[in-house]
């Protein structure tokens, strides 16, 4: 069974002292009372850091997680909200959260739209909100909490102003879209990780390349650095949910002020 995997990633959970949650409901104490497991869905950027890809994934499970929390990255690239589906990946992520809900509370965080935004994918902005709404929709028949996240930055810069060029904007309204629609779980990485990079130039922006020239994959510093700010986002998810979550990963205090203060940080 693949959700015995992820007993691997668990030991570092155990070093930290678990945090108060304040909760409103009884189906929020009862989810307290299992840790969380993260499965991540995307691309690239999500995904593992290996030959022309890499993202945050992987920084977030191996740096983040508390208190038995635990998790698996199943970003991979060229993934669409398509491809994903077809190729079998969402089916495997559905089974694993099926597997997990008796000793865990399963969290899927989705993340697309580098690849869905091409014109050979021939996926149109409508049919991408679509696809993350019946994400949303299978993660809860199956018994887990869907976390749409908004996608990565690139760190491409315009020549004029040397402000990032926010080439996702469709795709990040178009996930905050579907996370209202749905009344999902969502944080906006691409408007955090967009406004970072503004503030810390490019000269240090491009510290994080997987390569040189590769202004979109995360190398493994960028990783950490990236899951750290997607769990500084969970962090400030507000409500009984939020509060849930902030006992399971927490982000560096570092990384925090960092990001608060708009102050390059390097893994």
């Amino acid at each position: 069974m693949l959700f015995s995997a992820l007993l691997l990633g668990s030991a570092a959970g155990a070093l930290a002292a678990p945090r108060s949650v304040a909760v409103t409901s009884l189906a929020a104490v009862a989810a307290a009372d299992k840790p969380a497991a993260f499965f991540l869905a995307g691309d690239s950027t999500t995904a593992v850091q290996a030959a022309n890809g890499g993202g945050w994934g992987n920084g977030f499970l191996e740096t983040t997680l508390q208190n038995g929390a635990t998790g698996k990255n199943y970003g991979h690239n060229g993934a669409t909200t398509v491809s994903f589906r077809e190729g079998g990946d969402w089916d495997t992520v559905l089974q694993e959260v099926k597997d997990a809900v008796a000793e865990y509370t399963p969290y899927v965080t989705i993340q697309f739209g580098h690849n869905d935004q091409k014109s050979d994918k021939g996926i149109s902005i409508d049919e991408y909100t679509a696809n993350l709404e019946q994400f949303v929709e299978d993660v809860r028949d199956a018994g887990g909490k869907p976390i749409l996240v908004t996608p990565l930055s690139r760190r491409q810069y315009s020549s004029s102003n040397s402000s990032i060029t926010e080439n996702l904007a469709a795709q990040r309204a178009a996930t905050l879209a579907a996370a209202a629609s749905t009344s999902a779980l969502s944080i906006d990485l691409n408007r955090a990780s967009t406004d970072y990079l503004n503030a810390i130039g490019a000269d240090n922006a491009y510290t994080y390349n997987l390569d040189s020239d590769d202004r979109t994959h995360l190398n493994a510093a960028g990783s950490v650095v990236f899951g750290n700010m997607v769990s500084w986002l969970m962090d400030q998810i507000e409500g009984a949910e939020g509060e849930a979550l902030k006992q399971w990963t927490v982000p560096g205090e570092a990384y925090v002020s960092a990001f608060e203060e708009g102050v390059y940080i390097a893994e």
